[in-house]
């Protein structure tokens, strides 16, 4: 069955972006109210040399483009629209966005963050799962052939193979081809899958730039030791990139309103020779997963499947740390240091 949105606005304002103190609710989205019914909206085709004319996306174009595909937001994709072009522009900036850049956006929606991208001067490869929003955008930029979408599961898609491609395509005379981006309005059930697909992909990306729920943008970027919060994931995105939280951005500005407020967040990716030094990078996290597996227990305890106790002590010791040392009292540099210590390859 179709359902049909319709163009009564949300009740709260669009609010200025800002940085105040996060909210930790749990995720979910709301439900929808009755509404009046909306004109489908007119997309102009451009052709593949111009840029596409400004469009406004707000919260009734956004349910326009729903009704196109007589489409409710899905919770099983977790989809949340943004409503507020500033956000997108936000996004943009982040990454700073300029005339010939490369993109990848995950999620495209019904294209607003796509559309601030390409007016931006970029070139864009949209990844969608939902082939009724795939359809949105595809139309939305019909003849425009810096919009490429993929209609994929992210978590399932060959990134690197589809980058290639383009990379290619792009590649100037000279052989000095710019790094890819990545900007993208994700869902928020999928945000670690995407952090942990694409921070090691440092030979094609410079930046990935997401909006996540605040508390997972929060926990990625600045989790502190010895808090309940600190996990592998802290080890893995400072070993891959230098993260940074932008700013905070309300949760009124999607439709469906979640319960949770969202946030920027900044991963610059480092290439593969600014990786700490570690003679393996698969028994480098190989140990931190075992570490953090007993992450109430001493390391000399958790890790004595690697080598004996003693030897975990004294390595330990060497590397400047108490012998009583837990998971969560470690930094990047620690583990670094513990895993060229005690892991022989």
């Amino acid at each position: 069955m179709n359902y049909i949105l319709h163009s009564v606005p949300p009740n709260v304002p669009f609010p200025h972006l800002r940085t105040s103190p996060p909210a930790h609710d749990s995720l979910a989205a709301t439900s929808t109210a009755a509404l009046h019914n909306a004109p489908l909206r007119i997309i102009a085709k451009t052709t593949s040399k111009e840029k596409p004319q400004k469009q406004e996306d707000d919260y009734h174009s956004t349910l326009k483009a729903l009704n196109s595909k007589g489409r409710f937001p899905r919770k099983s994709l977790g989809q949340h629209y943004m409503l507020n072009a500033s956000v997108n522009e936000e996004l943009v900036a982040a990454a700073n966005v300029t005339e010939g850049d490369i993109v990848l956006e995950i999620g495209p929606g019904t294209g607003s963050l796509t559309n601030a991208l390409v007016t931006a001067g970029a070139t864009v490869l949209a990844i969608e799962k939902d082939p009724y929003m795939a359809a949105v955008v595809r139309e939305r930029f019909a003849g425009l052939d810096r919009v490429k979408v993929v209609e994929e599961d992210f978590t399932r898609s060959n990134i690197r193979s589809h980058m290639s491609s383009i990379l290619l395509s792009k590649t100037p005379s000279d052989g000095n081809s710019s790094p890819a981006k990545v900007v993208a309005n994700i869902p928020f059930n999928i945000s670690t899958d995407v952090v942990k697909q694409l921070l090691p992909m440092g030979d094609i990306f410079s930046e990935v730039i997401l909006l996540l729920q605040d508390e997972a943008a929060l926990r990625l970027v600045d989790s502190s030791l010895k808090s309940s919060e600190y996990r592998p994931i802290n080890i893995f995105v400072n070993f891959y990139s230098d993260p940074e939280y932008k700013i905070k951005v309300s949760r009124t500005n999607f439709f469906p309103q979640p319960k949770v407020d969202a946030a920027i967040a900044a991963f610059k990716v480092k290439k593969p020779t600014d990786y700490p030094r570690v003679s393996s990078i698969k028994s480098f996290f190989s140990m931190v997963n075992s570490a953090f597996n007993g992450k109430r227990k001493m390391l000399r305890k958790s890790l004595q499947h690697i080598c004996p106790s003693s030897d975990i002590e004294a390595a330990l010791s060497n590397a400047g740390l108490l012998p009583t040392s837990r998971p969560e009292e470690l930094t990047l540099e620690d583990f670094v240091k513990l895993h060229n210590l005690i892991v022989k390859t």
